[in-house]
């Protein structure tokens, strides 16, 4: 029987074999296409909904999302990786056989990389699911087409939400970045800018409350400020949502060690507190997430599966 590497996401899963040498060392190319996975089956996935990734090193001037998602995944193919696509259900990984199950089936393996990402955070205010995909919105990129020369509203104070807004200004006519504090968390590069830009207005120490909408678009926003606690609302015809994200861990077990925020904590394999368990991708704690940095997580965490496999083939216990 064949010896595989189960690579989990929260949308499927991947098998590598090793059954084959020369499979070994394809193992870092057809990595990238495992970490990207999901995001070709999975369409909330931020990868996948940006446009321009201006930050994959090695393409020049961008690539479209869904493209890079295509081109990786036939290169996934043209290394022999099976693509399974089927939502995984449950998960049993404490003994040396780890268990994947699939609503059609079920799938054994010495070890298992988990790579189910992480998604945008909300603001948990009313109007917010009810008008997501009627002017409520997580992604400038995508949706920034439909407010040209229209009034929005962006939420966030960081890296993300200055780059969005920045982007924003260019097609909408008004723009307010709205934010709970008194300083942005943003690079001083992307504040200058951001200052600098005359249909930009940031509302200081104010949250959104509520979204309003008249049933089919946005229409207003309630905001109040932390220091006053007056309230007032403000018109707008989106508001774009950029607070952060969080980590699809859901499938992780218990024994597995996971930080304060619900990242997963590994070492340099990407090997988790579980022997023959590693994470990769937005899901494991790291300074950055990027898709380039994902990706090389998904080397490393493969290399470091494959390795863990011939020790247990060989008989050799896991030091951790």
């Amino acid at each position: 029987m064949a010896e595989m590497i189960r690579v989990m996401y929260e949308g499927g899963l991947v098998e590598i074999s090793l059954n084959r040498p020369d499979e070994l060392n394809s193992i870092n190319r057809q990595m990238i296409a495992e970490l990207h996975e999901a995001l070709h089956e999975a369409a909330d996935k931020e990868a996948l909904l940006t446009e321009l990734r201006e930050r994959v090193r090695g393409i020049a001037g961008g690539n479209v999302g869904p493209e890079l998602m295509d081109s990786i995944r036939t290169q996934a193919e043209r290394f022999g990786a099976e693509l399974v696509t089927d939502d995984v259900v449950s998960v049993d990984l404490t003994g040396e056989t780890k268990i994947v199950r699939t609503h059609d089936a079920e799938y054994a393996a010495r070890a298992v990389i988990i790579a189910t990402g992480s998604h945008y955070r909300k603001l948990g205010v009313p109007g917010e699911e009810r008008l997501s995909g009627h002017g409520v919105s997580w992604c400038a990129t995508c949706d920034g087409f439909f407010f040209r020369d229209k009034t929005v509203v962006i939420v966030g104070g960081g890296d993300t939400a200055a780059e969005e807004a920045l982007y924003l200004s260019r097609l909408a006519s008004k723009v307010y970045l709205v934010f709970r504090g008194k300083e942005l968390r943003a690079v001083k590069m992307l504040q200058d800018r951001l200052m600098g830009e005359s249909r930009i207005k940031v509302i200081w120490n104010s949250s959104i409350t509520e979204i309003k909408g008249n049933g089919k678009v946005v229409t207003a926003v309630s905001l109040e400020n932390a220091e006053t606690g007056e309230t007032k609302e403000l018109s707008t015809d989106g508001v774009f949502i950029f607070i952060g994200y969080s980590p699809n861990n859901q499938l992780i077990p218990p024994a597995v060690l996971m930080n304060e925020q619900g990242y997963v904590l590994t070492d340099e394999k990407c090997e988790t507190s579980v022997p023959g368990i590693f994470a990769a991708g937005d899901l494991r704690q790291k300074f950055a997430n990027q898709i380039v940095v994902a990706a090389a997580d998904g080397c490393i965490a493969a290399l470091g599966a494959a390795q863990y496999v011939e020790m247990q083939k060989a008989g050799v216990r896991s030091l951790r």
